[in-house]
């Protein structure tokens, strides 16, 4: 449609390599990488296909989309085996879409391939090469699925995920008769041009009402003639996820070019459209929509690449955000702080040290290679590499101390290793857990997967950037940096806020995966991991009389590849794989002494890892291989649920707990059978209390070919059943409560069961636990019951005549028997701490009354935690525990401001500001060429005819000047310019910004106080300025001068200054006082005969009447007191170096409306706003119309550069994938014609 309007502006190649005419199917010897820390899988770009790759991408973070196509079995689509056989009915596109989410869910991989789905689609590799607009792919995608599932249970899976429609109304005037007309949508195109945001496009199309009336009438059919009507649309019927795409991409008529919208075009993370739909009776929850994806381009309408921001409902993903530190290196820990010097020569405690300052951020490799040096005044490799080897290598080896993600390489502190901390024994391995693991892994595989994994994820969803192969997190705030610019959305993905995720679908990538996916995705994963693992068998005789050390010397010769340590280990073959017992010493001991075996096993390696992973070695650390049984969640009706079984490795001496770390599942239930049965009856296993999960599997008597069973707390409560579909009892049928002692330690019993039912009171409970405990009966009148937590946690009691179903408690749950009472149906349990150090502050607790205040809540937390004086305030803790939002409404109850049991409030230092107060950053803005000491526009225009009269009179090749003609202008013209050396050259210098602190103000304040206060800074003290009119102030975007605070006056939430609004001040030589309709520009007069200025003269034009080019060169001639015809002016783009001339264009008729578009500069192309600079030339004078200077040759030049290695390597890409031979003496590549995107489908019906 657009032909190479979205081409990639870089060269992402697929991994397979591409053969001339057809796709290769060859294998990379080299087996892909794990997934990152992430813990989720991107997708491989095949060499244009990053529209593809964002959009399936959003659908796959749909989990509805995803489920419902999980939701069709091979009956309805067919068999892959099959697509050959013409007799068969396959519908391959959502069978390899299928695939691919299953691959995105559990392969253990770096970034998953669409090989497989655009062979479906019937592409070739000259259309994975074209990109496309991912907006009309969305449609023809959508459209080729109905196609494939017609006939199907998912033939409306579009309609009813997707499908949407709006009425448009034309009311004629006389009659009032209504012509109605319905239209379906699946998504909705909203304009960008000369618009502000997303709320305000839907206003001008579902609200804004279009009167046809004068020249522009509407023939009414019942009055049969033409008449005023007025015509308006609105929604009808909202989908449950509502697509928007965003039209940024126009065709400029005048220029007759295309062009991009990069100016800003804000949307909101949560969109109430009740005022856009025709009926609003519904509860308003049913209007509220929430974002979840932002498809993004970057580029403009010539060269692009898409990613795309998610938001991840499911939580499926590890979320961490790399601190940003620009100046790392200037605040990296001095060697002086370390413990001592003997401990600067250790690199781990050096190492350590200075990621200890990092509090467990993310930070690059080579940046910390950048600290250590800024830190002992050496390089690593100077110091350290030639015992320890790179840095990375040793990050890597130290994985129990360091957590290293791959590409691009980053690390962080593990956050049981702080720097004065030795290393322990047991190391962990590097990354987070694989979704699945290797069947029957070898060394490495079979140690590493019993190890204990870092916990790096945030609870509550997050968003990432995915970017082709690569996941990055990402903070909500980021969101708003794709409003604008050449970066920006181009897609938005809304969802209703009403849908809501089940609790077993949270951190759970098996949910409702098919079973037969299931086993696809293992066994691939099975075989990377036997990839990875793979070691080199040799053979190798020699004679028993020989020492250990002859034996090393030999194996050396024939391993040349070898570098480092070559240790020599004994190994032995178990089921669960080879495990390296213990390593030979003494090289001068024969053979025969150390007794070693005919056809003995050695294991070769460095004696600490392998491929990265840390070994355990010896008896104590021999693995197992177990059977671990799982549910799924595929609904089978009345036969329960069926299960998964996989065999999984850990060190016998790991932990009990490592299972839901290495598999990726939500802490539950472990239920083990040592006899290795796999029949689900519950009288043939045994339950593992949560307390015991830290023992090991040897502890439990677990061995080769035990079974163990894990359940999700929340699945607890439904049917089992064997696949077989035998009906076994369920969870929910338990007929106790477990109630642990927390009350003292003196009692015989800690853990009790009690006999209960889902209609027993929790009072009941606790009674009979206190009599089966043998406690005292004072306790029954001082304590209460409290859930315990996957976590160990205690959560807040809940009130005692409440039974276990009104408790929202599960059977078979764990509570905890505290001391203290439990709050009544009237009070509120609450959390609450002192600061906002969460992990170290004391975590305190309180019962109030709902209907008291926040002032008296703060008295008594103030009481309880011992703390006086009235400099504080109470925040609420929000979803990221973190301190929220002020309770600022001192007088105002728990109740009215939504405050219940279970809430953490946080005590913070300090008196709470009125409510809208902000606290704004203020910097010094001194331009290169300040108002007031510049010359006026007339002195300037006089100095110019000095100059060409001075060069006049000069005398050709006289004057005193030898040589040639040309030598002697150019000499005489610069000895003009030394003549009048008080009019320097201005060269577009960068602008100079200097951070002079912060001010705390009301937004009620007006831009006058902000400019008061701002004089008050102890950093303007050296300045002195009669008042703030003799300040300028302006906003601050993309570290330039944004919108211009024109109005002293106009109060500061008028021009929608937040608190993350950053301010500049100008000074001036004299007061100033804007008007609405003034307009401020800084105009620079050319240098006759030089490619350069006079300083910048600020401007200010009154665009009250018009604001056309005739206008602006009448007011620009008037302020340089030239005649209009005399001067040429041009607005300067310092972004692109180039200057656009402004002058008048024709007026453009619309066809539609009947209505001419009047000339405007403040829209495209020029967007004239405040601050911009407009370039002058006096044509009396100067009759060169060129604008440029030799900045912008060698700005323009540093592009063209850049443009043309892009294309190269472009065209070099395309080489590879042509039939024909390339021409060596072509170097430009020709245009491409234009091509629509298709999909080919079969036919169903």
């Amino acid at each position: 449609m657009f032909g190479d309007l979205f081409e990639e502006d870089f060269p992402y190649i697929s991994e397979n390599h591409i053969e001339k005419g057809t796709k290769s199917k060859c294998v990379d010897p080299e087996p892909p990488p794990p997934r990152g820390i992430t813990n989720l899988s991107g997708i491989q770009n095949q060499g244009g296909t990053c529209y593809l790759n964002s959009l399936l991408q959003t659908l796959h973070f749909t989990p509805e989309f995803r489920e419902a196509l999980f939701a069709l079995d091979p009956e309805e689509l067919g068999l892959l085996e099959d697509k050959d056989d013409p007799n068969a009915k396959v519908r391959i596109i959502p069978l390899q879409l299928q695939r691919l989410f299953a691959q995105l869910l559990l392969s253990d991989q770096q970034a998953a391939s669409t090989t497989d789905l655009t062979d479906s689609f019937g592409w070739n590799n000259s259309e994975e090469m074209r990109q496309h607009d991912v907006q009309e792919l969305n449609r023809i995608l959508f459209s080729a699925l109905e196609s494939s599932l017609v006939g199907t249970s998912g033939h409306d899976l579009i309609n009813r995920l997707y499908h949407g429609t709006i009425v448009n109304h034309i009311m004629c005037k006389e009659c009032e008769n209504v012509s109605e007309r319905q239209e379906d949508f699946l998504d909705l195109t909203v304009a960008v041009k000369n618009l502000t945001g997303l709320e305000e496009a839907l206003w001008s199309m579902y609200v804004e009402e279009e009167f046809f009336d004068a020249e522009n009438l509407y023939h009414c059919g019942t009055c049969d003639k033409l008449v005023c009507a007025t015509k308006s649309a609105r929604l009808r019927k909202l989908p449950p996820f509502l697509t928007i795409s965003l039209l940024r991409f126009n065709f400029d008529f005048a220029k007759r070019e295309r062009y991009k919208e990069t100016g800003s075009y804000t949307f909101p993370l949560q969109i109430d459209l009740k005022p856009f739909c025709e009926q609003s009776e519904l509860d308003d929850s049913e209007y509220l929509y929430d974002l979840f994806s932002v498809i993004i381009h970057k580029g403009g309408c010539y060269g692009g690449h898409y990613h795309v921001y998610i938001k991840d409902v499911d939580q499926l993903g590890n979320w961490q955000v790399e601190e940003d530190e620009p100046e790392a290196v200037a605040e990296a820990t001095s060697l002086k702080d370390l413990p001592s010097i003997q401990e600067a020569d250790n690199p781990l405690m050096v190492l350590k040290h200075i990621l200890s300052q990092e509090e467990n951020k993310l930070i690059p490799v080579d940046q910390l290679g950048q600290k250590l040096l800024a830190s002992i005044d050496i390089s690593w490799n100077k110091k350290y590499r030639k015992q320890h080897g790179s840095l990375l290598k040793f990050l890597q080896a130290h994985s129990d101390v360091f957590l290293v993600s791959s590409n691009p390489s980053k690390v962080c502190l593990r956050r049981d290793a702080g720097p004065a901390q030795s290393p322990p024994a047991e190391l962990e391995q590097t990354g987070p857990a694989a979704p699945s693991q290797g069947e029957d892994p070898e060394v490495g595989g079979a140690e590493s997967a019993g190890e204990q994994q870092v916990e790096v994820s945030v609870e509550g969803p997050h968003w990432f950037d995915i970017n082709d192969s690569q996941v990055e997190p990402i903070q909500e705030a980021d969101i708003e940096k794709q409003f604008q610019g050449k970066e920006s959305a181009y897609m938005l993905f809304y969802r209703k806020t009403q849908l809501q995720r089940p609790p077993e679908a949270q951190s759970n990538p098996w949910y409702k995966v098919p079973n037969h996916l299931l086993r696809e995705v293992h066994e691939a994963n099975s075989e990377l991991q036997k990839k990875r693992t793979e070691d080199c068998m040799l053979d190798l005789t020699i004679d028993k009389r020989k020492t250990l050390g002859d034996l090393r010397q030999a194996i050396f010769q024939l391993l040349e590849f070898w570098e480092g340590d070559l240790v020599l280990s004994v190994a032995k073959l178990v089921p669960a794989g080879l495990h390296v017992c213990h390593a030979f010493e003494g090289d001068e001991l024969t053979l025969h002494e150390i007794e070693m075996t005919d056809g003995e096993d050695i294991f070769v390696w460095n004696g600490i890892e392998v491929g990265g992973v840390r070994i355990p070695t010896g008896d104590d650390s021999i693995p197992i291989l177990l059977t671990i049984l799982q549910l799924t969640n595929n609904n089978m009706g009345e036969k329960g649920q069926s299960f998964i079984e996989r065999r999984q490795v850990f060190p016998s001496n790991a932990k009990v707990s490592t299972i839901f770390t290495v598999l990726a599942f939500p802490v539950g239930l472990v239920l083990v059978n040592i006899t290795g049965s796999r029949v689900l009856e519950l009288e043939n296993w045994t339950v593992i209390p949560k307390e015991n999960l830290e023992q090991t599997f040897k502890d439990h008597g677990l061995q080769d070919g035990s079974s163990v069973w894990i359940l999700n707390s929340n699945s607890c409560d439904q049917s089992l059943v064997m696949a077989e579909g035998r009906r076994m009892n369920s969870l929910s049928n338990f007929n106790w409560m477990q109630v642990k002692n927390l009350c003292q330690a003196d009692s015989e019993e800690e853990q009790v069961k009690v006999s209960a039912t889902i209609e027993t009171t929790l009072l009941d409970i606790r009674i009979k636990a206190i009599k089966e405990l043998g406690l005292q009966e004072e306790l029954v009148h001082n304590s209460c019951l409290r859930l315990i937590d996957r976590n160990g946690q205690l959560l807040f009691p809940v009130p005692e005549h409440f039974t276990v179903a009104e408790a929202e408690m599960e059977m078979g749950s764990l509570l905890g028997l505290c001391r203290g009472k439990a709050p009544t149906s009237s009070q509120l349990f609450l959390f609450f701490t002192v600061g906002s150090d969460f992990e170290s502050g004391l975590m305190m607790e309180i019962i109030v009354e709902s209907t008291i205040s926040v002032r008296e809540c703060l008295k008594g937390m103030l009481e309880k935690a011992g703390l006086q004086g009235d400099s504080w305030h109470l925040r609420k803790m929000d979803w990221c525990f973190e301190a929220g939002e002020p309770l600022s409404e001192e007088n105002a109850s728990l109740s009215e401001l939504m405050i219940t049991s279970g809430d953490t409030l946080i005590l913070s230092e300090g008196k709470l500001p009125p409510k809208g107060f902000l606290k704004v950053p203020v910097w010094w803005y001194r331009p290169s060429a300040p108002s007031g000491w510049q010359e006026n526009p007339q002195n300037q225009v006089n100095h110019i005819t000095h100059q060409v009269e001075a060069l006049r009179t000069i005398p050709e090749g006289g004057g005193g000047f030898q040589g040639t003609d040309k030598e002697a202008g150019r000499e005489g013209s610069m000895s003009v310019g030394d003549l009048h050396g008080d009019i320097p050259i201005v060269v577009q210098p960068e602008i100079p910004f200097t951070f002079m602190g912060d001010v705390e103000i009301s937004e009620e304040a007006s831009v006058a106080d902000l400019k008061t206060q701002a004089m008050m800074l102890p950093s303007f003290m050296e300045f002195s300025f009669p008042s703030a009119d003799f300040l300028r102030a302006w906003t601050m975007e993309s570290k330039r001068p944004g919108r211009l605070l024109r109005n002293n006056q106009q109060q500061l939430k008028d021009y929608k200054v937040g608190g993350r609004t950053q301010i500049c001040v100008e000074p001036l030589q004299k007061a100033e006082n804007l008007g609405p309709k003034d307009m401020l520009l800084r105009t620079q007069m050319g240098i006759p005969g030089e490619r350069a200025y006079y300083p910048t003269v600020d401007f200010v034009w009154d665009i009250v009447n018009e604001c056309t080019a005739s206008s602006l060169r009448q007011a620009v001639a008037a302020q340089y007191c030239l005649p209009m015809d005399s001067i040429e002016i041009a607005k300067y783009f310092p972004e692109k170096f180039e200057w656009m001339p402004i002058s008048s264009w024709d007026q453009q008729v619309s066809k539609r409306k009947k209505k001419k578009k009047q000339e405007n500069l403040q829209i495209a192309p020029y967007y004239l706003k405040d601050g911009d600079i407009i370039g002058v030339k006096n044509l009396l004078v100067d009759d060169n119309k060129d604008f440029s200077t030799p900045r912008d040759d060698i700005g323009k030049e540093n592009q063209t550069k850049l443009f043309v290695g892009k294309r190269r390597r472009r065209q070099a890409v395309q080489l590879q994938s042509s039939d024909l031979e390339a021409d060596p003496h072509v170097h430009e590549k020709a245009q491409r014609p234009e091509a629509g995107l298709s999909i080919n489908v079969g036919v169903f019906r």
